[in-house]
């Protein structure tokens, strides 16, 4: 394995792959009684370069578990470009999620899964003092990666004024204070900051919002897994960007 390469594994992950870009993967390996036809065609469909391997060697591969008997070679993940993504016109116009200081590969990897799930999101994340895409995001995405575009830029707060030149309204997801997500009139196209659970949005990022917003909870004194979070908004903001679609459709 080349430091080139990202190890994925797991028949979902690597599933999605061979559906939606199977030119990325290098080499699949299978554990030797390796039976799953749906994937075995679509291996067989694309052409992959595979090989039938023992349990104890596809766990020297990626000594991770369970591996559900299969793991394939691709390429590194590939960062879409945030400039790019702001220029796409029209219907194709993406909902985007700032990630403020989320460090937990676990947490990232169930955010694009989530939006993946929902449609028509992309992820920004800063490139220092966060966490970027690793083999681990990618086995928790399960796949998420092939639908959900994830930006990395160099300044968080930049990339917002960036957003703001260009139209998008910028949200911010704020612990007190804030308007209830389910009650506000969402602008778009928008864009949505999610900050690190405990410590919220900085001072720094929180400048450049133009509405808060917060879920209302009237149960214990506690805070949300920051993915739970992001899976209400992401509810809303889908849910009245289709409204809002509509509206522009008829006017």
């Amino acid at each position: 394995m080349t430091k080139k390469s990202f190890i994925l594994y797991g028949k979902n992950s690597v599933f999605e792959r061979l559906k939606s870009n199977s030119q990325s993967i290098k080499k699949l390996y299978l554990e030797t009684d390796f039976n799953t036809p749906h994937i075995e065609k679509l291996i067989k469909s694309a052409n992959v370069r595979t090989e039938r391997v023992s349990r104890k060697v596809l766990h020297k591969i990626r000594p991770a578990g369970p591996l559900q008997g299969i793991v394939a070679e691709v390429e590194k993940f590939e960062y879409a470009d945030f400039t790019e993504l702001l220029n796409k016109a029209g219907s194709k116009r993406l909902s985007f999620i700032f990630l403020d200081r989320v460090f937990d590969p676990q947490n990232l990897g169930a955010i694009i899964r989530t939006t993946a799930c929902f449609g028509g999101f992309a992820i920004v994340i800063p490139k220092h003092k966060a966490c970027e895409v690793t083999e681990t995001v990618l086995h928790v995405a399960a796949g998420g990666e092939n639908f959900t575009p994830v930006a990395m830029v160099s300044n968080l707060s930049n990339a917002l004024i960036e957003a703001k030149r260009c139209g998008w309204w910028i949200v911010g997801a704020i612990v007190t204070e804030g308007q209830d997500i389910g009650r506000v009139n969402l602008p778009f196209p928008l864009g949505l900051v999610l900050g690190s659970e405990g410590r919220g949005v900085r001072y720094g990022i929180e400048k450049h919002l133009d509405v808060r917003v917060q879920i209302p909870m009237g149960g214990a004194p506690l805070s949300l897994n920051i993915n739970c979070a992001c899976s209400i908004f992401c509810h809303q903001i889908a849910k009245q960007r289709v409204s809002s679609q509509r509206i522009v459709g008829k006017a």
